[in-house]
């Protein structure tokens, strides 16, 4: 079963790979350095501002850091445990799949996920009451994984269950966290 699941990720990886277009190589690039989405990051801070008092967006600041800081320290510690070869290390898929970075650590699972799915789950949870229209962060998330596919180091596999850890830790840092902090009274 376990040796079916992986085939079926790798395959899907090969052909959803195979979608890149050359010419559009330069945009994932672009896309998948978490740098780049610095202003995206400001933008939350931003917005915590606006709609907290100066004490609780400070709060609401330190609490996104702890959700990044708490989920990258639980990728590393799964991609160590389980150290799945990325797919731009298999050298079964060398000749098969088109790679645009070449990172040397594990592939399960997926980091870019993991993180941008916590933050993006923790924001909209924050600050959905004040802005109906902070559900179209998720579009960085989305972008994001499909950007590790595209430039070759992540398989679907490692994207789902990145972006799903990632959404339950932004879910259960508002929950226990900032929903006691930023909403009381």
């Amino acid at each position: 079963m376990w040796e079916q699941l992986q085939q079926w990720d790798r395959s899907l990886f090969i052909y959803l790979n195979s979608l890149g277009i050359e010419e559009y190589d330069a945009f994932w690039i672009f896309v998948t350095k978490i740098e780049h989405w610095t202003p995206l990051y400001i933008l939350f801070f931003i917005l915590f501002f606006i709609v907290y008092t100066r004490r609780k967006a400070f709060i609401g600041v330190g609490i996104t850091l702890l959700v990044f800081v708490t989920t990258l320290g639980v990728t590393e510690l799964v991609k160590n445990t389980v150290g799945r070869l990325r797919p731009n290390n298999n050298t079964e898929l060398s000749d098969l799949i088109r790679v645009l970075q070449t990172p040397g650590n594990f592939s399960f699972f997926s980091g870019h996920a993991a993180v941008s799915f916590a933050i993006t789950t923790f924001v909209v949870l924050a600050l959905r009451s004040r802005f109906k229209w902070v559900y179209l962060f998720y579009i960085w998330p989305l972008l994001f994984i499909m950007s590790r596919i595209l430039v070759g180091v992540h398989y679907p596999g490692d994207i789902f269950v990145g972006a799903l850890v990632g959404t339950t830790i932004g879910f259960v840092f508002w929950k226990y966290l900032g929903r006691r902090l930023l909403l009381k009274a």
